[in-house]
């Protein structure tokens, strides 16, 4: 195995038949601050919702996109897809959720295969009182640190990736019409 390469910008990406395409310094350091933001800023968000509100940043999530719904209603097969989660993980959490009254679960009145979740008056109760102290930590956290330009190159660069990650995803590139919700 080769040590890693310091390419030129001529040649990045480029890599001698069956050897790897090492990192250059550049690289390295955009890859590092990633996954550095990506294994905390979850968790950070997460304690502010459990301390403040008793919400787990996924349960906050689930409430946030039913919210956002003008029935208050999703598919659980659209709701995963708009949390980034697998059905077995929002079925776990709904049935947390349904047990604390801010959902329900019943079955689709247009398809009977399909299961939707309904966001429960208290469910909405919870996501009002909810959001403020998490929209406060995400402007503390990512909002207010970086500029307008960085804040596009964010959501640009969120865009590609997802593509990428998830190229089915309906990864919101835009707020929803008339919100404002983090």
């Amino acid at each position: 195995m080769s040590e890693p390469q310091d390419r030129s910008s001529d040649d990045v990406g480029a890599a001698p038949a069956g050897e790897p395409r090492w990192l250059t310094p550049s690289e390295r350091g955009a890859w590092l601050a990633l996954t550095a933001m990506t294994i905390t800023l979850p968790g950070a968000l997460d304690a502010q919702l459990q301390r403040d509100a008793g919400l787990s940043f996924y349960e906050y999530m689930v409430l946030a996109m039913l919210s956002e719904q003008p029935d208050r209603t999703l598919r659980m097969s659209q709701l995963a897809q708009l949390t980034n989660g697998s059905l077995s993980r929002l079925s776990h959490v709904a049935t947390r959720l349904e047990r604390a009254g801010f959902i329900r679960r019943e079955r689709s009145t247009v398809d009977a295969r399909a299961t939707n979740a309904i966001l429960t008056d208290e469910g909405v109760t919870k996501i009002v009182g909810s959001a403020p102290g998490h929209v406060e930590e995400a402007r503390r956290l990512v909002i207010d640190a970086l500029t307008p330009d960085q804040l596009e190159q964010l959501r640009a660069i969120g865009a590609a990736v997802m593509s990428r990650v998830d190229p089915g995803s309906t990864f919101p590139s835009e707020p929803a019409p008339g919100t404002s919700s983090a």
